[in-house]
């Protein structure tokens, strides 16, 4: 709370220097950049995090990793030929999990501009999307073992046709109406996962994000997210298989941010700022 009450404080006292165009100073007297003085684009800052993704062997590496490890714990469970009470499934994201769409980030990147829902909507539209590395191989070898596969995202459930035809046309298994759950009203994951463990038990969650794991991590604060994953940290490599995501997500929105939405991008510039840990 201290610190939270920090940040708040320096938010204001910037935007006070940024209106009468002083310096913006944080508490060990370090200077700021002031990015709309200089006139530095806004989306500048994820340049690197969209170049990563796009281009380091390093981010391939780790998505083999993934789905070399969620192979490894699918083997062992149907190895271990437990009688299931249910048919076995696997529950993945889409975004950053199995579709790369980092072309939509280099969008707002050369326009910068932030999040549209109408960019957005003409990235789905044409369904260029690629496969994550890894996954489409998981998925298939997954289906060939007897194993369903259900894609829960957030997507906007007035965009599962594209979606769909996006997924076919890269070559997921169970892309189909029955199988792609895709977000009514409520961005929270956890109904959709209750919906699909009516009929299946659930064997391996995939995800980008830590809701899509579990419904401790929705609209949490970084503190509150870091220390959820402690007390979880045998699930990961387990149960729960993560893929890197360093351009969005709630790590960014929910905890860097707070959740809050309404910030300047002045605002925004300096919190990053404040929250970097340095020596």
């Amino acid at each position: 709370m201290k610190n939270y009450r920090l940040v708040i404080l320096l938010v204001l006292v910037l935007f006070v220097n940024c209106k009468s165009n002083q310096s913006s100073i944080d508490q060990n007297g370090k200077q700021f950049p002031k990015t709309e003085a200089k006139g530095i684009p806004h989306r500048e800052y994820t340049i690197q995090a969209v170049l990563w993704q796009q281009q380091a062997a390093e981010y391939r590496a780790l998505t083999y990793q993934a789905f070399n490890i969620a192979r490894f714990q699918l083997d062992d469970i149907l190895e271990k030929r437990i009688q299931h009470r249910k048919p076995i499934a696997i529950v993945t994201d889409i975004d950053e999990t199995i579709l790369d769409n980092s072309p939509y980030a280099g969008k707002q990147i050369a326009l910068d501009e932030e999040y549209s829902s109408l960019r957005w909507k003409e990235w789905l539209q044409e369904k260029k999307a690629e496969a994550v590395p890894g996954s489409l191989d998981f998925f298939n070898y997954a289906k060939s073992q007897g194993v369903e596969v259900f894609y829960i995202s957030n997507r906007s459930i007035n965009q599962k046709k594209e979606t769909i035809e996006n997924m076919l046309k890269v070559g997921f298994p169970f892309a189909d109406e029955e199988h792609v759950l895709l977000k009514d009203i409520l961005s929270e994951k956890k109904s959709r996962r209750d919906l699909v463990m009516k009929s299946h038990e659930i064997v391996l969650l995939i995800g980008d994000n830590l809701s899509d794991f579990s419904s401790v991590f929705d609209g949490r604060t970084t503190l509150e997210r870091n220390r959820s994953v402690d007390s979880l940290k045998t699930n990961f490599g387990k149960k729960f298989i993560v893929l890197p995501n360093p351009i969005y997500g709630d790590w960014e929105t929910k905890g860097i941010l707070e959740g809050k939405y309404n910030w300047t991008y002045f605002q925004k510039d300096s919190i990053r700022h404040v929250k970097l840990r340095s020596y």
